[in-house]
């Protein structure tokens, strides 16, 4: 699929031919940044935290260093050299291997992104254009170039996010049936 951010424009940043020729759906997400692609070998992950237990995150940069620092140091062990880079993405070298994103509400935020593990990188190439915005360290190459993938597996992966956020017990009390109307209603298919 691709996903679009809040304000992405769709036909500045995907290319709907080779998606439509590909049967690659499309979706807006609610946070910013610019259009991604994602599918199996492509680890999606989400925090919600809260602003007013962790004050350094009522600014989107502070958000953005809080969390990334965290799962960097948690990734180093595995994958030496991943850094923070740009405004929002986790990288080796000059090679990003995830991207995030936030939506910023009152009490709370959402923080989420990608972290690519086996995933397809010369499809990112087929289906968007180059972004509108890039990080100085991207140097204008195309994605295939920019992107890399984390010589980790899925699991090892969920075990750094679980174990850096303590997140061992499942949340059941998110509120399922809103959630199902603002996907049908505002975040459904695109294209």
């Amino acid at each position: 699929m691709v996903v679009l951010g809040r304000s992405s424009n769709i036909d500045v940043e995907v290319h709907l031919d080779t998606c439509r020729e590909l049967n690659i759906r499309i979706f807006r997400r609610a946070s910013g940044g610019a259009a991604i692609v994602a599918g199996p070998g492509c680890l999606m992950y989400a925090l919600v935290l809260s602003r007013q237990e962790r004050p350094l995150l009522r600014a989107p940069g502070g958000a953005h260093r809080y969390v990334l620092n965290t799962i960097a140091a948690a990734l180093k062990p595995l994958a030496p050299g991943v850094e923070c880079r740009g405004i929002s993405d986790l990288a080796i070298g000059q090679r990003k291997v995830s991207g995030n994103s936030i939506r910023v509400k009152r009490d709370h935020l959402l923080y989420h992104g990608t972290l690519l593990y086996d995933f397809p990188l010369e499809l990112v190439d087929r289906c968007l254009a180059m972004p509108p915005r890039m990080p100085d360290y991207r140097d204008g190459r195309a994605h295939g170039a920019f992107l890399t993938n984390l010589r980790l597996t899925v699991a090892q992966i969920r075990d750094v996010l679980v174990t850096a956020w303590n997140a061992r017990e499942p949340c059941n009390t998110w509120p399922r049936n809103r959630t199902a109307r603002l996907a049908a209603d505002r975040y459904g298919r695109v294209w």
